[in-house]
């Protein structure tokens, strides 16, 4: 047995891939949002070989950790390579939208600062839900975007200027086993809304909205959180699309959009299955619909404790989620936070992918939406008191910050 969980690690720490969450599939299935489908070859070839033996030795538990944190630097690295045409690192080296800066809550004398810069305002999007602005600034032809962030400071020394940084979907292909992963049981309704901020999906949704190229367009990773969200019990799933067919996918100003057109609509829970790093953009959307009430869930993604810290998970009051096996051990793939709230199920369970089909599911994304859904049940009152008298202690070992606060919604799984 403990062979086998070494085996699963190295697995899941080549397969965890921030470029996209898998789910199980065939390597032919069908794949959405243009990055996905290498990366979806690549787990299925990665989990053969891991079961046939062919990755092999083990390891001690610091050593997994750095190991598991240089795939997660060579996969992004991979990833900008594959996507110069779109793609870009930012002055911190990571991965944002090509030739795009952002400027939140931008003066209004803004195109006459920068008239005869060679910097260029391409829009300005005014986020009247959750009450911020920010504008899109194109930089000069040919300059790098790290150098054309300090330009821009230098040029406006008092607005917060950032890259248009990306998030990526934080959840990972199962090994296959034998026997069958448990299914969610049967879960009462829950009348409250719950959004998700992620890939499309191909299930029946109450609404679906798209905020990258080509979106809404059914993922595999945005069907199984909706279907998992639908099987704790939420009637009430609404989908903002932040990828679709878009190779910069995944950026901050289309998860501002997402999440402004969810708090217009109502919804006061928000689910977002994404791990990226710090950007103020999202900070200050994050911020401003927790102002309006909104709960926000996020994971601690899948690249391991050596990894830097996951945001949105990260940022204050999020309640920030990883995930345990069907034994209620943590995953040993898990990333941190800054803080961590709750753990729940993230592994031996089934969600539905793109096509429809129940598939196995591992990952700290899987475990989000069922605190998600266990949010929005108690949506009305206090959801960290509910939460935290609902959270089950899991014993001695929750001091080290294994589960937060407890497991929640651990019935959910059978």
């Amino acid at each position: 047995m403990y062979k086998n969980l070494i085996l699963a690690a190295l697995f899941l720490a080549t397969a965890s891939a921030p470029v996209a969450a898998q789910i199980a599939m065939p390597v032919t299935g069908p794949v959405s949002g243009g990055a996905l489908d290498s990366a979806i070859r690549t787990v299925a070839q990665t989990a053969r070989r891991a079961l046939d033996g062919s990755i092999g030795g083990l390891e001690s538990v610091p050593e997994r950790a750095s190991r598991m944190a240089q795939d997660r630097v060579e996969r992004l690295s991979q990833f900008v390579r594959e996507r110069r045409d779109a793609v870009e690192r930012d002055s911190h080296g990571e991965p944002a939208r090509k030739g795009v800066l952002l400027i939140t809550d931008p003066p209004a004398d803004l195109s006459q600062r920068l008239a005869g810069s060679g910097f260029s305002v391409t829009g300005i999007d005014r986020f009247g839900d959750v009450g911020i602005a920010v504008a899109a600034v194109g930089v000069p032809e040919g300059l790098p975007l790290a150098k054309a962030e300090a330009a821009l400071r230098r040029l406006m020394p008092d607005s917060e200027i950032s890259a248009d940084t990306l998030s990526f979907q934080s959840g990972s292909a199962a090994v296959a086993r034998s026997g069958s992963p448990g299914r969610l049981t049967a879960a009462p309704e829950i009348a409250a809304p719950v959004g998700i901020v992620d890939g499309g999906t191909a299930g029946a949704v109450a609404e679906q909205r798209g905020f990258a190229l080509g979106a809404p367009m059914p993922s595999a990773h945005g069907s199984a959180v909706a279907s998992l969200l639908q099987g704790a019990g939420v009637r009430r799933v609404l989908v903002a699309d932040v990828y679709g067919k878009d190779r910069a996918g995944g950026s901050a100003l289309a998860i501002a959009r997402a999440f402004d057109w969810l708090v217009g609509r109502g919804v006061r829970t928000i689910n977002i299955s994404l791990v990226g790093p710090a950007n103020p953009v999202l900070a200050k959307v994050v911020a401003a619909a927790q102002r309006r009430g909104v709960v926000v869930v996020a994971p601690v993604g899948n690249d391991g404790p050596a990894a830097p810290p996951a945001y949105p998970a990260s940022y204050p009051l999020v309640l920030a989620v990883t995930g345990v096996d069907a034994r209620n051990r943590p995953l040993i793939e898990a990333g941190r936070a800054l803080h961590l709230d709750y753990a729940a199920p993230g592994a031996d369970m089934r969600a539905a992918n793109a096509a429809g089909q129940m598939v196995p599911v591992r990952g700290t994304s899987f475990a989000a939406p069922l605190v998600a859904a266990r949010a929005a049940a108690a949506t009305g009152q206090d959801v960290r008191q509910v939460l935290d008298r609902e959270a089950v202690d899991l014993g001695p070992r929750g001091a080290d910050g294994s589960f937060g606060r407890g497991l929640i919604c651990g019935q959910c799984r059978r």
